[in-house]
Order: C-alpha cells, then structure tokens, then sequence
C-alpha cells in the first residue's frame, strides 16, 4: 500500500498546527498561516511534500464546498435582489482591469495578446480569500460586502469565456463560433435545470431522503448534489467552483439548508486549508528572494490597479465613499481562478517560465496581504472621507438623484432607522401602524429607488456621515435605531448621532455580547445582542417542550430581559463615569405605557378603586389626557377613555396590572 499521500497529509496537518498556534499568538490570520505552510513543506523550500498533484485535487474540492456553502447560505431571491452589482459592477470592474492592465503592457513592450491575457489574469480576485473573510467577520450582509460578492461571482461565471478566447489571442486555430455558440446554448439548459430543481425535484428528493432519519442517507445526499452539479456544469466548460455554487442554490430553497450547511461545513474547513497550502507551494523562495523588491513594487501596482477599478465600479454603482473604498482593497488581490488560468497561457505560450513565476510571486504576495489590506481598509476610508472635499462623492454619487424634496420635510421627535433589511423593514411597518413617525436611511442606491417609488420614508446615504443624519433631523430626533450588521459602521454611527444630539436614545443591534462594551462607551443607550437574544429565546422554547405555562415562560423572559442586560452592561462599563441610568441603577424594574379604553376594566375607575399602589404594588407617574399632562396623580383621579397612564414597577406586578386594561378598544 502507497502512504505517499497518507504522509503528506500527516505532514500539512502537523505543520499548520504548530504555525496556526504561531499565528494566533502574534494575532495573524490563519490564511497567511496556510500559505507559509505550504511555502515551507512546498518543492522550493523543505520539499517535504511529494504528492503535489493529489494536494491540488484536494485543494480543487476545498474551492467546490466554499462556492457550495455561500450557495446555500444565499437564496435565488437574494442573488436576484444584487443583479445589479452582479452584472454592472462584475462587467465594470472586469473591463477597466484589463484595459488598464493591456495599455500598461502595451507601454513596457509586451504583446497585445500576452498583454490582453495578463489582464484576464489580474481582473480576478480571490472568491475563496474574500468570502473567508467577510464570513468570519459577519459582513457579506454589509453594503461593501453585497458589492464584493456581486463582483466575485461575475468573475466566477468570466473565467469559462476567458478560457474561449485564450487560444483565439494566442493565435490557434479554433471553431470559435461553434464552441461559443454550443457553449451558450448549455449554459442556458443548465441554468433551467437548477431553477427546476429548485422549485421541484431537490425539495422532494431531499424529503424522501430527510423521512428515513438516516444521518449518513443525508449527508451523501447532500454531497452527491453538490458534486454531480459541479461535474455537470464542467462537462459544458463551466467551471467546477460554479457548479457547486449553483448547487447550494438549489439547496437553499429547500426547508433542509440549515442541516445540510451544518454537515458540509467540517468538510470545508478541511478541505479549504489543502487549498491555502497549495497555492504557498507554488511559490519557489529563491526566485523570490533574488527579485524581492521587483516584485514588492509590482503587488503594490497591482494592489493600487484593483483597488481603482473595483472602486470605480462601486462608485457608479451609486455606494458612498466608505463602501467604494472597503470594497475596492477587499478585491486588491489575485485570485485562484488565475491560477487555473495561467496553465492555459503557459500551453499557448503566452507566458514564458520567467513571467509565471513572476505571476505566483506577485499573486500570493497580494494574497497574503489581504487581511492586513482588509483590516486597514475601515480607517482609510474614515481618513479619506474627512479629507475629501466632495460631499456628493462621500455621500454616494446618486445623491442628488434619488433624494426627493420628501426628505427636507422637518421632522420632529421621531426615529431614525439606520439600514434597510430585515429589522428596518419590521421598524418601519411597525412605527407606521402605531403612527411614529420616522425616517430610514439606507446606503443602497437601488433600494432606496425601490422604496421611494412606494411611498417609503427612505433617504439614501452613510449615516455615520454628518450631513446624511442632518438631513435625518437627527437634532430633534427622539430616537435612533442601529440595525445593520457592520459593526465598524455602527460605533462610527453611535458616536456622531451623539456628537450631533447627545439627547437622542440611541438602540443598537450587536452581533455578539463581547461587542457591547465599545458601543456602550460611544453612547448607545440600549444595545441588543444578538447571541444574549439567541440564547433566550432557546430557553423559552425548552420551557414550553416542558409545558411550562405561557404566564411564567412570560415572567421569566421580562426579568431576564430587565436584568440581564443591565448585568451584561455593567460587566462592561465599570470604569465608566458614575451616572444614573434607571437599567443599571434599579434593575428588575420598568417603565410601561396602558391606554384606557372603552371597554377597560379601569374605565371611570379611580386610581385608589384600582389599588395600583396599595394592592399591585406599582407607581403611576404620569396620565397623559389629550393635551394636558397630569403628573404624580393621587388616589382620586379618575381614569377615562383615551388616557394613557404611565407606570413604574416591577415586570411581573405590570404584568398582573395589565388585566385592569384588557379589552377590545384597549392596548399596551
């Protein structure tokens, strides 16, 4: 029996241990961590690694489960709702590249069809590099993050077409017609054949599989989808990693995503680490370290080229400043679908030996940037928007064209919703059925055209920008809802909100609990934890399996709610400056709104009737009767139809008080 691969295997695993547990002391990430392993084990250096063509094939698999896992976690309708960066964005940032990347070639000598195919080389950028690190810090949602993936998976579907017209620049004869025109016709079938298995086959199959509550059945089921979809779309000159992707769409429609993510994920964990590693074997050190500085300043033009172009296309996308920055350093790098490219440039000699190398030099050299490029990119774009001196250019470049006069209305103690999707729109339905009113303010250009159209109470632009929360009314604003997941944008947002009106009581969603002591030292006023929430909502859904009753599964997340984010918060804050806040300095209690109505129990009723004080142990602080604010009410006051009593006590005594204004025409 052959260990030869056994070995090689043994050998990655071992040596990534030790350099990942290197890495994650000294805080770098652990892409760069795989790339120098590969590096080290790789032909050029140690040479410890003989099976390299396995490893690549390894490698391959690594590419086809990521491209298969963001399929299933992005629905048809969501790759629907970024067409727009899809095919605008991917065509703009593609084009420029090439263009610029062919006169640059042109100029220092080379050929048109060396310098054409170049081009192709570096308009790619690294889907598998990209998406891991949105992934990892939660961003795909973001403005930058959409733009980024759009942009990816145009480049995904261009490198079939690129491959086409290798040969024709090259100069081989080919049936170029024939093979593009037959190559169009099953690109058409294939991408039937997913809606429908979309819609009708994939949901049935996988039921008949899930009824069996077979974990193996399941998860080869899964596998076998993925694979045999990616094979189908490479039988037709598609690629591999297209094919997966298409793949985890057709799962995504299905109730069975979620378990089907949870299995594959392991595998693509493990798979994706054979992949870093490859691409750190290509490199041989001694042509680098002979042409270090060369090639330094040769990533360094090409970090600054990609960052243009992908930058000009975000900003004729209509994106702000900030987003058009974050997302042209994410897409600085070289990607690996080059790579695959590159061995046709080599078969049709239109790089030389000498230029492949300098190729793999310059690409994992950008490559093993990119989380420092990535990380950086937050404070240049805050840098460059102070510095800029074009507000329509830090606003967005469709400012002027998508703000309607709607928006220079004044508006006056109401709120402000920062971000659009799902918690904006639940906010805005829910501020408009109770009569708040309310302005949201979005960074999508396209969805703030949509919702315009509909009547929406929309404006376009970066709300941690001074002028777009001016134009929000932020100075007479009572409240301020933070609901996007940018976590860097949201404490940029907090702190100018504050800035501009310190009164404003500022929410803000978080994604996880360690994240609430920054936010909470910027001024946020509330802040909702996303895994905190999580968390409780399990528990209430363990409670009710236990037939624990609807009135103490109530209890219980009402005193959680009042005092675990005031334990959470203090946790946090204990350095900050002394002050009082009525969470913090009397946990477990609260303030709640009743109105009277028709129907009520405490229609005509005075308060000693009632026994709020006395029997329900609770404190009515105001009555809010039409015009007139009657504070600190006695036991004689009579409560009628249309007050609204304003109460402080503990959750579970508010809790029994709001029997007294039960009924139809009655609400709390």
């Amino acid at each position: 029996m052959d260990l030869t691969l056994f070995t090689d295997i043994g050998i990655i695993f071992g040596l990534s241990i030790v350099i990942l547990l290197l890495f994650n002391k000294i805080k770098l990430p652990s892409v760069l961590g795989f790339l120098v392993t590969g590096m080290l084990a790789g032909p050029h250096w140690l040479g410890i690694i003989s099976s390299m063509n396995e490893v690549e094939a390894l490698a391959e698999i690594g590419i086809i489960l990521l491209l298969f896992t963001i399929g299933v976690e992005m629905s048809i309708k969501e790759l629907w709702e970024i067409r727009r960066p899809v095919l605008l964005g991917g065509t703009l940032q593609i084009g420029t590249t090439i263009l610029l990347v062919y006169y640059i070639d042109i100029y220092l000598g080379l050929s048109s069809g060396t310098a054409l195919f170049i081009g192709f080389l570096i308009s790619l950028s690294s889907t598998a590099i990209v998406l891991k690190l949105l992934q990892e810090k939660a961003e795909i949602d973001t403005p930058h993050g959409k733009t980024s993936l759009g942009i990816l998976i145009f480049q995904d579907v261009m490198i079939v077409p690129m491959i086409l017209i290798t040969p024709i620049i090259a100069g081989a004869a080919t049936e170029s017609s024939d093979t593009f025109g037959m190559f169009l016709l099953k690109a058409i079938g294939i991408i039937l054949l997913v809606l429908a298995s979309a819609r009708w086959i994939i949901p049935s199959l996988l039921y008949q599989i899930a009824k069996t509550r077979n974990r193996e059945l399941f998860l080869l089921s899964i596998v076998f989808i993925c694979l045999a979809t990616a094979w189908l779309t490479s039988s037709i000159g598609l690629s591999l990693a297209l094919g997966a992707f298409m793949a985890g769409l057709i799962i995504s429609e299905s109730e069975y995503s979620h378990q089907a993510m949870s299995n594959i994920m392991p595998f693509r964990d493990i798979f994706m680490s054979f992949f870093f590693v490859s691409i750190g074997m290509l490199l041989d050190i001694s042509f680098f370290t002979d042409n270090v500085a060369y090639l330094l300043l040769l990533a360094i033009a090409v970090v600054i080229i990609k960052t243009a172009t992908a930058g000009i296309a975000a900003l004729l996308l209509g994106y702000p400043l900030r987003t058009i920055i974050i997302a042209g350093l994410s897409l600085a790098q070289v990607g690996e679908f080059s790579f695959v490219l590159s061995t046709f440039g080599l078969e049709y000699s239109l790089l030389d030996q000498n230029m492949y190398q300098i190729f793999l030099a310059v690409s994992i050299i950008t490559m093993a940037a990119t989380p420092f490029i990535t990380e950086s990119s937050y404070g240049i774009s805050d840098r460059a928007s102070k510095v800029v001196p074009f507000q329509r250019l830090i606003n967005g470049f469709y400012t002027t064209s998508i703000t309607s006069k709607s928006s220079d209305e004044k508006l006056e103690d109401h709120l402000i919703i920062i971000g659009y999707g799902f918690n904006g729109k639940t906010l805005s339905h829910a501020a408009r059925n109770a009569g708040i009113p309310y302005v949201i303010i979005e960074t999508n250009p396209e969805t703030v055209r949509h919702e315009k159209k509909k009547g929406e109470k929309i404006i376009y632009g970066d709300a941690s920008h001074e002028a777009v929360l001016e134009s929000a009314n932020i100075d007479s604003a009572r409240i301020l809802v933070v609901g996007i997941s940018d976590f860097v944008a949201t404490r940029k947002i907090i702190d100018m909100a504050k800035s501009l009106n310190p009164e404003t009581y500022i929410i803000a969603r978080t994604r996880y609990v360690s994240e609430m002591n920054r936010l909470s030292e910027l001024g946020a006023d509330e802040i909702i934890p996303e895994e905190y929430e999580t968390s409780v909502e399990i528990f209430v859904r363990l409670l009710k399996k236990y037939l624990v009753p609807e009135e103490d599964i109530d209890k219980f997340t009402r005193e959680v709610r009042a005092n675990g984010y005031s334990m959470l918060r203090k946790s946090y804050s204990k350095d900050q400056e002394k002050h009082f806040d009525l969470k913090d300095e009397l946990p477990g209690m609260e303030v709640s709104t009743f109105k009277v109505g028709e129907s009520c129990l405490a229609n005509g009723k005075t308060l000693s009737e009632l026994g709020i004080r006395n029997k329900h142990k609770a404190t009515i602080l105001a009555i809010q009767r039409e015009n007139e604010t009657i504070t600190n009410p006695d036991g004689h006051i009579s409560l009628y139809s249309g007050d609204i009593c304003i109460i402080f006590g503990k959750p579970e005594d508010l809790h029994k008080i709001r029997e007294l204004f039960k009924g139809p025409s009655c609400s709390i």
